[in-house]
């Protein structure tokens, strides 16, 4: 990373960033930045790419039969009495023509231990027996309802960030070289630090095709189309209707021009299988309608409340993702330059 003077900021970010970072210096503690240019620890899209970035661990479910972590090679396996050494990912092939190669065999894959494991995280586990390996399992298991890695999207590298501390009021640039320092640099974020990609940047999806991203919402939407085609990525176990009206829901991230979450604090939405919404808090209950609907084959979710701030809620929502505990929408045809999200978490 290297650092530079504040005089070569025009050179850098465009006028609405130069903007942005007037406005974080506002005592307000509300966000004020355009989601078409810039990210913070706090915005989906950098969840999103956290996501894209994490550790592969899926490729090798044939020998763990989990995509909690990958064991590291190289190592050892016995399959049907036939020992296996794996020192790259074309040995998997190895594996399972093995098991392939009868039917009549039990084809459990025994693992030779200790190994050692890489998590999508990218830290790694030394895992010295049977009983070590089944623990971590467990440990994964407890993690299962937040969303995981998304595949069959592969950014091409190298790409460039910048990024202002609000703290220090310093201005930086920095290039990724792969998904590992991509996701060790979302990590490491702070909530006074705003970054942008530089587009344009390029990325491979899920068919082979080499796509050309040149803002954040088209990168969402090349996201969103592979968290719904690649068939790596888990599929819901229950429609979003079910989901919906199973157990109560608060937010846990409203975004309409600014960040606006903490509004809502405190209330407990119920939806109930005949279309009504109850949003409860303090004692008082709110009624509201809620319905979903296929516009252009894709699905939607539309809330409605009569008084504030619950009404501000009220819009014509893309579904972007769900499972048992959380629900993502966004709409991003609302007559403004500016993406809106919604996030419901269990409570």
């Amino acid at each position: 990373m290297r650092n530079l003077s504040l005089k070569n900021c025009f050179h850098i970010l465009v006028l609405s960033i130069v903007f942005l970072f007037s406005s974080c210096q506002k005592e307000s503690n509300e966000e004020e930045y355009s989601t078409r240019e810039t990210i913070s620890v706090t915005s989906p899209l950098t969840t999103l790419l956290k996501r894209v970035a994490m550790q592969k661990t899926s490729q090798d479910n044939i020998v763990d039969n989990t995509s909690c972590f990958m064991i590291k090679f190289p190592y050892e396996v016995t399959v049907n009495g036939v020992e296996i050494e794996l020192y790259n990912p074309n040995d998997y092939l190895t594996v399972q023509n093995n098991i392939n190669a009868s039917n009549l065999d039990n084809d459990i894959v025994y693992i030779e231990f200790p190994v050692s494991v890489i998590l999508n995280n990218y830290t790694e586990r030394n895992l010295n027996n049977h009983t070590a390996f089944n623990n971590l399992i467990t440990e994964c298991l407890t993690n299962e309802n937040d969303f995981q890695k998304i595949y069959c999207l592969d950014i091409n590298y190298p790409i460039s960030l910048n990024s202002f501390n609000n703290d220090n009021q310093l201005l930086s640039s920095v290039s990724i070289a792969d998904d590992h320092e991509l996701f060790i640099f979302i990590d490491n974020l702070i909530e006074s630090q705003y970054i942008s990609i530089v587009f344009p940047m390029t990325a491979i999806n899920q068919n082979g095709q080499i796509i050309t991203i040149t803002n954040n919402s088209q990168f969402e939407d090349v996201i969103k189309e592979s968290i719904d085609n690649c068939i790596q990525n888990p599929v819901p176990s229950q429609t979003l209707e079910q989901t919906i009206t199973t157990g109560s829901w608060r937010v846990s991230y409203f975004y309409d021009d600014h960040e606006l979450t903490s509004n809502y604090n405190g209330y407990v939405f119920t939806f109930n299988t005949n279309n009504t919404v109850t949003a409860s808090k303090s004692g008082n209950t709110i009624n509201g309608i809620w319905t979903t609907f296929l516009e252009n084959g894709k699905k939607r979710f539309e809330l409605k409340f009569q008084s504030n701030p619950l009404n501000i809620l009220d819009e014509d929502w893309s579904v972007f993702e769900y499972n048992p505990t959380h629900l993502n929408f966004r709409d991003t045809n609302n007559g403004s330059f500016e993406t809106d999200y919604l996030y419901l978490e269990r409570n």
